[in-house]
Formats: C-alpha cells, structure tokens, sequence
C-alpha cells in the first residue's frame, strides 16, 4: 500500500464487512476519497448515528431505536404467531412477502458448535423463558432458519426443546422455487420439494 496511515486504517475498517477481501476494500477506499468524499462523510455519520442509537427489541431481538421495535408494538400482529429467523436481514425478507402477520423471535445467529457458537450466543435461553410465561398468547411456531447444515440443527434443537410445551411446531417447507425448470433445478431441492409435496 501507499503508506498513509489513515488510508490504511480505512481499508482495514472496510475489510470487516462480510465479503470484502484487501482489493475490494482498496478499491472502495480509493473511490470514496478520490470521487465521493461527501459520501465518505455521509457514511460516516450514518455509522456512527447507528451504532449509537440501534439496539436490540426487548422482545424479538431485532433492531430497532426504541426499546419495543414497530413489529411487537404493533396491535394487528397475531400475536398467537410466532416466526423464529436467525437475522433481522431474515426478518425483513419475510416481511417483504407481506403473507406473514405474525410475531417474530431473531436469533442474531445460529449454532455453530464448530464456530464457538451454543445456545447462550444465539438466545435460546431468553427465547425458552418468552414460552414459559403463564399469559404466553403463542400457539403456533413457525421455524424459518435457513436450510444450511447449522440452520437445520438449529431449527431441529428448537423444535426438541419445545415439543413438551404443548405448542404446534412448523418449519417453512422447502421446495422448487416459483418460475424454474426442473432441468435447471439442483437434485436436493427436487428430492425435499418430493418429501415436502402437498
């Protein structure tokens, strides 16, 4: 590199977003100085504004400014339904289809014993103890992690440590997505979209 300190700490800072490797963030460092450095300041600002004031939903774990997130607080929620997703990027997907009115619990990962990660560094335990409460309105769970070895175990955990509190457990199905050719489709989605046929 070029020897400038704070060009330097800057491609070190960029290369802690997932994906960005030395060029990438050189090159993204070399743009936002050269061509864009009120973008620069403005990515600055919104940093800082965020990591300053976003925190976690006292209920689902979210993000959210507030200490209640607009989901929970929200009275037309069905508040009998409850979608468990590992991320707020996983929450918000779900949100966009617009077919789910329900309640949602963010896991902010998924376990990884590999990785370091248990049930204490996803949650769990606070996720358990929202079932345990005598006035909990939810009937129904709705597994949505992701169809990854780690997102499987997960969904499988949670599904064991809740199959004695009487609550109905679904997980999202899987299958062949919406407009593909068959030819074009990979052999496991065909083989769960067989099992998972209705």
């Amino acid at each position: 590199m070029t020897g400038t300190h704070s060009l330097e700490l800057l491609v070190q800072a960029l290369r802690c977003l997932p994906g960005v490797g030395v060029k990438s963030a050189q090159r993204m460092a070399f743009h936002l100085l050269q061509h864009d450095r009120e973008g620069a300041q403005r990515l600055s600002r919104a940093l800082a504004q965020a990591t300053e004031h976003v925190r976690h939903c006292t209920l689902c774990h979210t993000f959210t400014e507030d200490e209640v997130c607009v989901t929970c607080a929200d009275p037309r929620r069905d508040r009998s339904l409850l979608c468990i997703v590992e991320t707020p990027a996983d929450q918000a997907a779900m949100e966009r289809t617009g077919a789910y009115k329900g309640l949602y619990f963010v896991l902010m990962g998924r376990l990884s014993p590999l990785d370091g990660v248990g049930p204490r560094e996803i949650g769990l335990q606070a996720l358990f103890e929202r079932f345990d409460a005598p006035d909990c309105p939810v009937r129904e769970v709705i597994l949505a992690t992701n169809f990854t070895a780690e997102g499987e175990t997960t969904a499988h955990v949670i599904a064991q440590a809740l199959k004695h509190r009487g609550l109905q457990v679904t997980r999202l199905s899987r299958g062949v997505p919406v407009g593909s050719e068959l030819e074009y489709v990979d052999l496991g989605t065909i083989a769960h979209a067989l099992v998972d046929r209705r």
